[in-house]
């Protein structure tokens, strides 16, 4: 981990992070949606993990584009 990145990298790096939270709180969120109330142990980990990449999106929007966001709570 002793590599010297650009800032231009760095900011590449967030926005592919970024994209890949999106779109594994969109995935979580579409198998949460899909299991039934007979699964509740499942749903709820595709609830907790779509919380979980929201809250990483959210940071990482906010590191990207400060308060651009202040207005969301």
């Amino acid at each position: 981990m002793s590599d010297v990145v650009d800032s231009d990298e760095l900011l590449r790096r967030l926005q592919r992070a970024r994209a890949c939270a999106q779109d594994e709180a969109r995935s979580w969120r579409e198998r949460a949606d899909g299991l039934g109330a007979g699964e509740p142990d499942p749903a709820s980990e595709a609830v907790v993990r779509t919380l979980a990449y929201e809250t990483v999106t959210r940071v990482l929007d906010e590191i990207l584009t400060p308060g651009a966001h202040s207005d969301q709570g």
